[in-house]
């Protein structure tokens, strides 16, 4: 467990407002951005289904006091595989997206990628929490 500093709560909530909103555009707006971004509205539906499950982890884990260090490092992961993912599917051909698809895709990587890189700065200035007994 860890005594989350300021910074990490911080980012751990902003992730978790920016994963919600995402979350909420591509669940009741996939059929609106599918034509726009020439992405198929199923897997930007699926997208923000997954998406909702991440925030209500993250959501939960910057309301605690106290944090399990291995959940924080997994929400770290999980942003860092995203990042790369997001960019590998660009470069796979899997789909075919338009420009405006390309810039969907890679800003919203580039955001994720500094949440993992804010979180991550904030569990370095963490204080490891002493066992309550």
């Amino acid at each position: 467990m860890i005594n989350p500093s300021p910074f990490l709560r911080r980012a751990l909530q902003i992730d978790a407002l920016f994963s919600g909103v995402s979350a909420l555009l591509l669940v009741f707006g996939a059929s609106f951005l599918a034509p726009l971004t020439n992405l198929p509205e199923g897997f930007l539906r699926n997208t923000g289904l997954v998406l909702v499950v991440f925030v209500l982890g993250v959501g939960y884990l910057a309301s605690r006091h106290v944090m399990p260090k291995g959940a924080v490092v997994a929400v770290i992961a999980i942003n860092a595989v995203w990042t790369v993912g997001s960019i590998a599917l660009l470069v796979s051909g899997w789909l075919s997206p338009n420009l405006l698809g390309q810039l969907f895709i890679v800003m919203q990587a580039i955001a994720v990628g500094v949440f993992a890189e804010l979180e991550f700065i904030g569990l370095r200035r963490s204080a490891d929490a002493l066992a309550a007994r």
